[in-house]
């Protein structure tokens, strides 16, 4: 397979900081193995941009690994960053890695409510399960998702990179030709609803045209957050 990767981050219309971070920073075409990677920080005092660079560091570090040995890298390199200064000490951030291997697989590992999407035969289906305090009980029955949206903790994360001995969710896949994969931070989900990704993909056949199509219209509506897109086309 070839992977035709974009990415894009953007500050949003209200944060003074953009504390989200994304790998590969430059577009790119390769047949792989090729890491994509966002995370979305958080903490004060700038704490969450570090949480967010640390973490992309330490899981593009690995010369080999699972996408679960990349998330771990990360975490060790959060907790072993706030070990040492007292300033970062509660900081985390949210990790969605894929690993895109030459014979289709694509591998995941994920961690808190950046997501990964499949586009498949004009078909948007989100891969990962956000890890926050209403899907939780969503999951459980004691809440509808409708409710959810409003819920005053719906954006509480049950899981971070940073938290401690963190569990990764981890997905294998095997991806298409003609696929689509997307992965973002919280910025745009928060920001346009999957039918609103979904027509925008769909009208946006080049990659680095659709990442900065999705940050616009999450600006659009509020730009209320940071904004940070992947966008990754398979082809034969």
């Amino acid at each position: 397979m070839n992977y035709t990767i974009a990415t894009a981050t953007h500050v949003g219309r209200l944060r003074d900081n953009n504390e989200d971070s994304v790998y590969p920073v430059d577009d790119s075409s390769t047949p792989g193995p090729v890491v994509v990677a966002v995370a979305d920080g958080m903490g004060g005092h700038a704490a969450g941009e570090v949480a967010s660079t640390l973490a992309i560091e330490g899981a593009t570090s690995l010369d080999q690994g699972s996408a679960v040995d990349r998330v771990q890298a990360a975490n060790d390199a959060v907790l072993g960053a706030a070990s040492n200064d007292p300033s970062l000490v509660g900081m985390g951030t949210t990790l969605t890695l894929a690993i895109f291997w030459p014979d289709g697989r694509l591998e995941i590992g994920h961690v808190g409510d950046s997501r990964a999407y499949l586009w498949r035969n004009e078909r948007l289906t989100q891969l990962t399960i956000d890890h926050t305090f209403v899907r939780e009980l969503i999951a459980q029955g004691r809440l509808t998702p409708e409710d959810a949206e409003t819920h005053p903790r719906r954006h509480m994360l049950t899981r971070t990179i940073g938290m401690g001995n963190v569990r990764a969710d981890a997905l294998d896949i095997h991806l298409l030709p003609n696929d689509r994969v997307m992965l973002c931070s919280d910025g745009l989900t928060n920001m346009i609803d999957d039918e609103q990704i979904q027509r925008i993909l769909a009208n946006t056949p080049i990659p680095s045209g659709a990442v900065w199509s999705l940050v616009e219209a999450a600006n659009a509506a509020g730009g209320h957050d940071n904004t940070t897109v992947a966008v990754v086309d398979v082809t034969e």
